[in-house]
């Protein structure tokens, strides 16, 4: 019959310290070593788009968001649309009425209205309005100037 072998025992192994490095990666983002820079600008220098006689816009994207300064003339209809971002519209000046899941909602000035990710709505501007809208993530349809329905 054959001895067991004895226990050895093992040295600890040393541990190497690490630097961290100011930029860290976004584990879902691997190989994106760009480090985010934060962006300061005046709407008056960002392109007003004009989207229809009735309808202008202005954005300004960041990595997971975007804003859009959404000028809209009394009268104009937002045809109903949905999208995979959700959206949080915040009237500046004026009012936009909404249809969406089976409500009418009038947002006025000074009134925020929150839409989830992917939930058909349409909107009407009651008078001219200022419409400042948030979206995360970013419209890649609005980026790519590829948002038929508004044109």
């Amino acid at each position: 019959m054959a001895k067991p072998k004895a226990a050895t025992r093992r040295k600890p192994a040393r541990r190497k310290s690490v630097a961290l490095s100011a930029t860290v990666k976004h584990p879902a983002k691997r190989g994106a070593a760009k480090k985010a820079k934060p962006k300061h600008v005046s709407w008056g220098a960002v392109e007003l788009e004009d989207l229809n006689p009735l309808l202008q816009r202005q954005f300004v994207v960041g990595q997971e968001i975007m804003a859009a300064r959404v000028l809209l003339k009394k009268g104009c209809i937002v045809p109903e649309h949905s999208h995979h971002n959700e959206q949080l519209t915040y009237i500046l000046e004026g009012a936009l009425k909404f249809w969406i899941d089976g409500q009418v909602i009038v947002v006025n000035a000074g009134e925020v209205l929150t839409i989830p990710a992917n939930m058909p709505h349409k909107a009407e501007a009651m008078v001219d309005t200022v419409d400042l809208d948030i979206f995360t993530p970013p419209r890649a349809d609005w980026i790519n100037k590829t948002d038929r329905y508004l044109r």
